[in-house]
């Protein structure tokens, strides 16, 4: 057994926790939309349609925030095929991922589950087959008072009232060869400062998002965002960057540390943008929009031409298990330490498509393994991220090379006098007995411990058996501001106490 030391000092400030970290994505793909959250026919549908029984568990997960219609399918999505009399919206072939779209679901649709689902939107325009004029009628359909001709559909359509969508991601994905409508990081660069430039016409307050890269093995990495700042660095406020995690070759110990890659991205993005603002004598801060992010077992795919052409296939349902789980909270970790710097994160997606949240048609929904960090975080993670002093021994990893074993987070709320730590182990076969200092933030009280490790790490929840993994309650104990708990290898954990009052 080896040990680790976690000192926690109040002075010590990484910044207050930005609640748009815990956000998540919908995108028509696969499962998602249809069968996913919306489903007339289920037993509990509301009116409108959506499942009130997947409605049950998002708001049990919480997230903050929605992205939305995508992802790759935004690229080529005509938006005003997904508004107006449901019969009399086209059927149509996403070419995305080669399916068909009834565009049953669409922008006022969504739109409305949100308000009632009290999640903020974050829309995404299509930047690949159309671009800059339908791009600024999108919004004015979104934002716009009644009293001109694009608004006033949205009025006729039954929604008087301005959606007031703040958020805008200006494309997806623009840097991939996958992408319908690729482009070079110049071409890119030029159109997004364009459609940056009338859509705050439009609207002055929009908060937009630049496309970055699509990963951080992608050959333009680096390069991209910095051609894509020097053009739109005025005009925009956030850089996307997306990850997803899968083991290669077998390498579990290594795809345990992936929150450390996670970081170095990260990392890299805040220089480059930094880089672009002191070559502009800039004092402004672009952020990272991290808009995908999950465990994805991508060698299972096999790729888009793979798809037989149908109506909401069931495409990537990737079944998560407690190692799986383990990562998701390491990443989850990692976007909180970053919150000086990450402005919005959304773990992709919500439902069936590689998420957190699995259901049947007519059916039962149920939570993944991946379900229970992102809702402990998002429940008890609040007020200021603390910068912690952490020793702890180092693990070998063949892709990342040695990385702390032990990760955390840790959060005070003086308004609500709580505090939160969240911490993983990410070796693969060694308990860490360790030690949480607390004694800086005064006398203290143990609320609650509980975490997610199993004796089986491949262990997975199903339809048949939903509560297989569960978060389990733990053996902390708490003597003149030590906290103490053993964390078994391979294990992720949510510990609270209270904060005295000031």
């Amino acid at each position: 057994m080896s040990n680790a030391t976690i000192r926690i000092d109040p002075a010590f400030i990484i910044g207050a926790l930005n609640r748009r970290i815990f956000g998540t994505f919908v995108e028509h793909m696969g499962r998602c939309v249809y069968t996913g959250i919306y489903e007339p026919e289920h037993a509990t549908a509301d009116e409108f349609g959506f499942r009130g029984d997947v409605a049950d568990l998002v708001r049990e997960l919480g997230p903050t925030l929605v992205r939305y219609p995508g992802g790759n399918f935004v690229s080529n999505y005509r938006w005003e095929d997904g508004v107006g009399a449901k019969a009399d919206r086209p059927t149509v072939l996403d070419l995305a991922w080669r399916s068909i779209e009834t565009n049953q679901v669409g922008t006022d649709d969504f739109l409305a589950w949100c308000a009632r689902m009290e999640i903020e939107p974050m829309m995404a325009v299509n930047l690949g087959t159309r671009g800059l004029a339908a791009a600024i009628e999108l919004v004015q359909y979104v934002n716009s008072p009644t009293g001109t001709a694009v608004a006033d559909r949205r009025a006729a359509n039954g929604f008087e009232k301005p959606h007031d969508v703040r958020l805008w991601c200006l494309g997806n994905e623009m840097d991939g060869p996958w992408q319908i409508g690729h482009q070079t990081a110049t071409e890119y660069a030029r159109l997004a400062e364009e459609t940056a430039k009338a859509m705050h016409r439009i609207d002055p307050g929009l908060e937009l998002v630049a496309c970055g890269s699509s990963n951080r093995a992608m050959p333009t990495f680096g390069e991209w965002e910095r051609v894509v700042l020097e053009r739109c660095f005025e005009h925009v406020d956030h850089i996307s960057a997306h990850a997803y995690y899968e083991p290669h070759d077998g390498d579990l110990q290594s795809f345990l540390a992936s929150g450390e890659d996670m970081q170095r991205f990260i990392s890299s993005v805040v220089a480059t943008a930094d880089h672009v603002a002191a070559l502009q004598r800039s004092e402004k801060r672009i952020t990272v929009s991290f808009d995908e992010w999950n465990v994805w077992y991508q060698q299972r795919f096999n790729g888009e031409n793979s798809i037989e052409v149908q109506h909401a296939p069931r495409l990537i349902e990737d079944v998560y298990t407690v190692l799986d789980a383990v990562v998701v909270g390491d990443l989850l970790i990692t976007l909180i330490n970053n919150t000086d710097r990450v402005a919005v994160a959304c773990q992709a997606q919500l439902a069936n498509i590689i998420a957190p949240i699995m259901t049947e048609p007519d059916g039962p929904a149920w939570r993944q393994t991946i379900f229970h960090p992102f809702a402990l975080a998002a429940r008890h993670a609040s007020g200021t991220v603390l910068r912690p002093a952490v020793s702890t021994p180092s693990v070998d990893t063949a892709a990342l090379g040695r990385v702390p074993a032990l990760t955390t987070a840790v959060t005070v709320d003086l308004a609500t006098g709580r505090g939160t730590v969240l911490l993983a182990n990410r070796h693969l076969t060694d308990e860490l007995e360790v030690v949480v200092d607390l004694s800086a933030l005064g006398v203290i009280e143990l609320l609650e411990h509980v975490y997610l490790a199993d004796d089986d790490p491949h262990a997975s929840n199903t339809a048949a058996d939903p509560e297989r993994v569960v978060p389990q309650p733990g053996s902390a104990r708490i003597s003149g501001g030590l906290l103490e708990f053993t964390a078994p290898a391979v294990s992720w954990h949510c510990i609270r106490f209270t904060i005295p009052a000031t």
